[in-house]
């Protein structure tokens, strides 16, 4: 079975909304515009583009991405990987063609079963809402999250506010950078 990781940037109290500047959001951009930049807390990124073997996005995502990624060095080891796009609304027509093989997912049914194929772990950046989604059903086997010291307020959080079930985590992995941002690794408990 492969490892669904997910990897988010997130505020203290739980907003991942427009990180990198996305219009529509008050506080967009918050990533790079209230923290001292420190490569080291960025570390990370690099390990998950060279772990990756899959990248998992909801639409909204796919579309923010696939606009500015493939052209990017920074996302260079993402260009060949192969993409899932978890929508039910997208089609063919709306999937860029200098990104490499991708495909559509149209259910969590969809995601559990490519959970199921031979293959190594698959990331999962932003796509806020497919986070909370696959979270309560469970199909999420790991979180990487930067956790930045901010108090956002209102925005799009991490997971979602349905009553359920305890979900314990394990820390597996942490480290605190001078300019406030913690690592935060966490493997699911099952």
């Amino acid at each position: 079975m492969r490892t669904l990781i997910s990897s988010a940037f997130v505020s203290l109290d739980g907003v991942v909304e427009a990180p990198g500047g996305e219009e529509g959001y008050r506080n967009a951009g918050w990533t790079f515009k209230d923290v001292e930049f420190l490569p080291e807390a960025f570390a990370l990124k690099g390990a998950e583009q060279e772990q990756a073997t899959a990248m998992l996005l909801g639409r909204t995502s796919y579309e923010a991405f696939s606009a500015v990624w493939p052209d990017m060095a920074d996302f260079a080891d993402y260009k060949a990987m192969p993409k899932y796009v978890v929508s039910t609304t997208l089609t063919e027509d709306g999937l860029v063609d200098n990104w490499g093989d991708t495909t559509i997912l149209r259910s969590l049914d969809e995601v559990a079963a490519l959970k199921e194929t031979e293959g190594g772990p698959i990331i999962m950046h932003g796509s806020a809402s497919l986070n909370r989604a696959l979270s309560d059903a469970g199909l999420i086997d790991r979180y990487h999250l930067l956790v930045f010291p901010l108090l956002l307020g209102a925005g799009k959080r991490l997971f979602s506010t349905t009553d359920k079930d305890a979900q314990k985590l394990k820390l597996v992995e942490h480290e605190a950078y001078a300019n406030g941002i913690q690592k935060n690794v966490f493997d699911v408990v099952r």
